[in-house]
């Protein structure tokens, strides 16, 4: 399977599992416990059926959006990923510059493997960075001055990881970052000699925004999951968001928000946004899918903050449903993760055109221009 035999997420799946150590690829796959939720993430767009209207002269389509003040070519963004170095040995360049390619936002998260300051130099697309609290105050503190320094647009605190998620199958091919040879892995890693010539050879994996205050990711293999319980602060309250958002002085928003309540705190306390993520399923399983949280939050304070659906996009339509519904964008991980562990750059540029592709097709079917045309009455909810 080659690159220019993917035309859609599914496709990309499968070259992302061709290209992948098991280990690595599971973690990008998985989700907590069962994967209910992460399954369901999904399955809510199809509850929602879409009702076009016909003779609206689409000929020229403006697919645009603002959300944190920026104008953004495509109503979606990349949305901030762990640990991309071990996709593709390009990691985070390659998505940034593939975002930058389409003018969209590009989301750098505190586990990232290359810097704000390098992100900050090769791109000038807006950007955001996403914030772990951790324990270490000496740590945040550091990296609240690095994104400042790089003049980061939008800085996201992520609130749905205060414990770390049962990651089963990453329990199951034993992943860690950095990653370890186990008896059971051993096989799955001898048989993608590339990624290992290319993870050897192609630069030091590194955490560089946490490396200078803690061991473990770096020189200490550990589990994502293990990495949130015990390095991550669980006394983390809504005085600590509000001290975080007033410490950083710009575009503030809160990642994982799922409760109409959570999203009117966040108001109060001073974000311009929130992004409705249950962390693609990899926590609470269980949960409800943030597209049927959405029109609930969106009717509460959608008209005095950025409201994203963030979880389970896998088609222009869900995106369209999401925008119908009340969001001023919509983000995702795994809809350009699959693209980039299988071609790089290239794949995360031919993900992303995909998207837009479908967007504006399916946009001129349903009879709409802008993004502003989308609204309730083009969509007719299953059930509740």
């Amino acid at each position: 399977m080659k690159l220019t035999d993917c035309h859609n997420f599914y496709d990309f799946r499968k070259l992302a599992k061709k290209k992948l150590p098991s280990p690595i690829f599971h973690y990008i796959d998985g989700a907590a416990d069962d994967e209910i939720t992460y399954r369901r993430n999904t399955s809510a767009f199809n509850d929602v059926d879409l009702v076009p209207n016909v003779l609206r002269g689409v000929e020229n389509v403006d697919l645009s959006t603002t959300i944190f003040g920026k104008k953004l070519d495509l109503p979606f963004y990349c949305a901030p990923t762990a640990l991309q170095r071990l996709f593709h040995y390009d990691g985070e360049r390659a998505v940034g510059k593939a975002a930058q390619k389409f003018n969209t936002m590009f989301g750098v998260s505190a586990l990232s493997t290359v810097s704000v300051e390098e992100i900050a130099s090769l791109i000038d697309t807006p950007k955001m960075f996403q914030f772990y609290f951790h324990k270490d105050r000496g740590l945040n503190d550091a990296v609240m001055e690095r994104v400042k320094a790089a003049k980061f647009d939008v800085m996201a605190l992520t609130v749905d990881t205060i414990t770390g998620g049962n990651r089963e199958r990453d329990l199951r091919t034993g992943f860690t970052s950095p990653p370890k040879l186990t008896p059971s892995s051993l096989f799955s890693f001898a048989s993608k000699p590339m990624w290992a010539i290319n993870y050897l050879t192609k630069g030091k994996f590194e955490l560089p925004h946490l490396q200078d205050h803690v061991s473990e990711g770096t020189n200490i293999a550990t589990s994502i999951g293990n990495y949130f319980s015990t390095m991550l602060d669980q006394s983390m309250n809504w005085k600590d968001a509000e001290k975080l958002c007033s410490q950083w002085g710009g575009h503030f928003a809160l990642k994982g928000v799922m409760s109409v309540e959570d999203a009117k705190r966040a108001l109060d306390i001073g974000c311009t946004g929130i992004m409705v993520s249950n962390h693609g399923g990899r926590q609470l399983d269980g949960s409800r899918s943030p597209f049927d949280q959405l029109a609930a939050i969106v009717d509460a304070v959608g008209d005095k903050m950025d409201v994203i659906c963030e979880g389970g996009i896998q088609r222009g339509t869900h995106i369209l449903k999401a925008l119908s519904v009340g969001a001023k964008a919509c983000s995702g991980g795994r809809l350009y993760l699959y693209a980039l562990a299988g071609a790089g750059q290239a794949g995360v540029e031919r993900a992303l055109s995909q998207y837009r592709a479908e967007i504006e097709r399916d946009m001129k079917l349903m009879g709409c221009t802008k993004i502003s045309d989308l609204n309730r009455n083009n969509l007719r909810f299953r059930k509740t």
